[in-house]
């Protein structure tokens, strides 16, 4: 069993082992105030781990601990992975950024893009320009998600039956067939509004390879870089290592909520956010990225084309909330940070929430899970549990400074 391990005392590798201890107190707090379940902490440096700390349940029911080993849905933290595999059929050139992703799927031809109105009353037009594969890659292709309540197109998102980015009892192909018949919210490439884009690359990625996005990203990035765990479905002997996922309550608790359906191939392959991994597999990718693309002899992308992926494409040097879709993304924690292909970018330090190295690039998903690479530290770290909140908990800001205070050098 593939198992992530302590490999350096953080002295070693120019970390402060007091600072760490005092994040490692700082988050302990959330899990003894019943604020989480449980958690896996992760601080590597130079690839060598320096850092690695796991405290309270996977299952507080069944009275099981989180271990380094535990499963967790990683949910948008499957994004960068898709992203990931979308380059790499760009580097076969069997794909374009610049290709129309009608080229490719039909559906999107003669698309419509909102002007004024809603429901039966809106109003559309033709697209100035079509989407782009860039556009699904940096989340300004128009698309949109059905829970952001605050303009008439996620509306129609919601009618469709879109709630939660799948069509209920269908597969990704007809799933992506019927954003398609939704007009976009605005005409690609001239705001950021994270969405179902990711989903539209998975099955880019599956017309273009010709195979199952399951497949396709097992053979050619979970085998090649030895993820073991990584996948779509939970075998049976994997599922006793499956941290149960959690909710909020009004009173402050939490208690244990519906997940993804992971037993069994999912009909919906989600691109988007369908994964399940352990510590070791978001390490080994991690990796890959922080080597720009090669690991342990494996290269699974060249150099620039990771250097490509991880700078900000935002146009003008902009950041999230500069050039993100009003009110969704006008937020602090936007101030400072742009987006690349696939994944967020720190793009001005002085300016982002908390403490951030310039260029630092990663992701996060709904289940309180986070990873970041910061090249100019030489530093990886990644965050696990399995809480879907409300609201913000505002753990995110806490753990990168915290992180921050402990890097000597």
């Amino acid at each position: 069993m593939a198992l992530l391990r302590q490999e350096a005392d953080p002295s070693e590798v120019g970390l402060d082992a007091k600072a760490l201890d005092r994040l490692d107190q700082h988050l302990a707090r959330h899990v003894d105030d019943g604020r989480l379940p449980g958690f896996l902490l992760a601080v590597a440096r130079g690839g060598r781990v320096a850092h690695l700390t796991t405290h309270g349940r996977r299952d507080i029911a069944a009275g099981r601990p989180v271990t380094s080993d535990t499963l967790y849905r990683i949910y948008s933290m499957t994004k960068p992975v898709t992203s990931v595999a979308a380059l790499m059929l760009v580097e076969e050139g069997r794909l374009s950024l610049d290709d129309p992703i009608a080229d490719h799927l039909p559906a999107f031809a003669d698309q419509r893009v909102y002007v004024s109105g809603s429901g039966a009353d809106m109003v559309t037009r033709p697209v100035e320009q079509p989407i782009l594969v860039r556009h699904l890659m940096t989340h300004t292709a128009g698309l949109t998600f059905a829970f952001y309540h605050c303009h008439p197109v996620d509306a129609l998102y919601r009618e469709a039956g879109l709630e939660s980015a799948v069509l209920p009892g269908s597969d990704l192909a007809r799933t992506v067939e019927a954003y398609a018949r939704l007009p976009l919210q605005y005409e690609p490439g001239t705001q950021w509004n994270y969405s179902v884009a990711t989903n539209v690359l998975g099955r880019l990625i599956e017309v273009v390879s010709g195979q199952p996005l399951d497949v396709f990203l097992a053979e050619r990035i979970f085998r090649p870089l030895g993820m073991p765990d990584a996948g779509f479905q939970v075998s049976d002997e994997q599922a006793g290592r499956l941290a149960e996922l959690y909710g909020d309550t009004d009173d402050g608790r939490i208690e244990p909520i519906p997940g993804l359906p992971l037993s069994g191939r999912p009909r919906f392959l989600s691109g988007s956010g369908g994964m399940v991994a352990t510590a070791y597999d978001i390490h080994r990718f991690m990796e890959m990225l922080r080597r720009r693309g090669e690991l342990d002899g494996t290269r699974l992308l060249a150099p620039g084309t990771v250097d490509l992926m991880t700078r900000n494409h935002l146009p003008g040097g902009a950041d999230l909330r500069a050039f993100g879709s009003r009110p969704a993304h006008d937020e602090p924690g936007n101030d400072g940070v742009g987006f690349g292909l696939g994944v967020s970018v720190v793009i001005d330090p002085q300016r982002t929430q908390a403490p951030s190295g310039l260029g630092a690039y990663g992701w996060s998903g709904v289940a309180t899970t986070t990873f970041w690479v910061d090249p100019g530290r030489d530093l990886t770290v990644q965050f696990l549990t399995q809480l879907r909140p409300r609201k913000s908990l505002k753990l995110y800001p806490d753990l990168k400074r915290l992180v921050h205070e402990a890097v000597r050098n």
